[in-house]
């Protein structure tokens, strides 16, 4: 596909990189764009893994193009499948999702790379939740960011929307690595290239653990998972690779997950 979007597929990887020059700010085209792709990366039984990145050096994604809010694109316009950016609210997405930012990460941005599993992030990458300035909500991240670290740092980011650079965000914890911007996608292919080897019903029901613990006590969840009330799980423990898992550790081999 050309731009905005560009992908690129490798066996069970999908890569999906923003192309909006000059800034790789997404409108409401770009968005519903990208709410496809990724509904079809979910609903593909081949790919596992998606990787999303920024083209170029400078900008990962600055979040809404507020250029285009100037020229009539409405703040709360349809976003498409999976709400802004096409991640942030789409349904049983049970597939690892990898961010690789590669620049300016802000705004609806950060939002974006906040609703992925892991986030990776060249050297130079900075950090940001400008809304305040612009007299606006960070609505995804008001929800999001208080909960993955410390709270005073959270607040102190959606209420000043002061900028931080790749170094802190590593250290406040919701940056995995850092690394050189050569490289970062190398990496992000490997860390792709690795999960894509890894049992993919297990990966399903950890996610879908994961969003149903949330809000919940410990035991409520874990009497869902115990009485098999969560759909991956009770596909996960009825499987062929749960079997498999158990005989290849047996026979001291590698598994064969079939993804069923």
């Amino acid at each position: 596909m050309t731009g905005p979007i560009l992908t690129r597929r490798e066996g069970g990887i999908l890569e999906v990189m923003i192309d909006r020059p000059k800034a790789n700010a997404i409108d409401l085209k770009t968005s519903r764009i990208m709410g496809e792709i990724f509904r079809e990366f979910r609903d593909d039984a081949d790919l596992r893994v998606a990787i999303v990145t920024g083209a170029g050096e400078k900008f990962f994604c600055p979040g809404w193009d507020l250029k285009a809010a100037a020229d009539g694109d409405p703040v709360d316009g349809d976003y498409g499948v999976g709400g802004f950016g096409g991640l942030q609210e789409l349904r049983d997405l049970n597939k690892p999702v990898v961010a690789a930012v590669n620049g300016i990460c802000c705004g609806g941005g950060l939002e974006i790379a906040l609703s992925t599993d892991i986030i990776l992030a060249a050297e130079h990458a900075t950090f940001a939740l400008p809304e305040i300035r612009s007299g606006t909500l960070a609505d995804a991240a008001s929800i999001k960011l208080p909960k993955r670290i410390p709270y005073h740092i959270a607040m102190e980011m959606l209420l000043t929307g002061r900028w931080l650079e790749a170094a802190e965000a590593h250290r406040w914890g919701f940056v995995n690595e850092i690394l050189p911007a050569s490289r970062l996608m190398e990496r992000a292919w490997e860390l792709a290239r690795l999960l894509a080897s890894g049992p993919p019903l297990v990966y399903a029901a950890i996610k879908e653990v994961v969003r149903e613990a949330e809000g919940r006590d410990f035991q409520t969840t874990m009497n869902k998972i115990t009485r098999r009330q969560l759909r991956t799980v009770d596909v996960l423990y009825s499987s062929d690779d749960q079997l498999e898992g158990a005989r290849a550790f047996a026979e001291k081999r590698e598994p064969i997950w079939k993804g069923r």
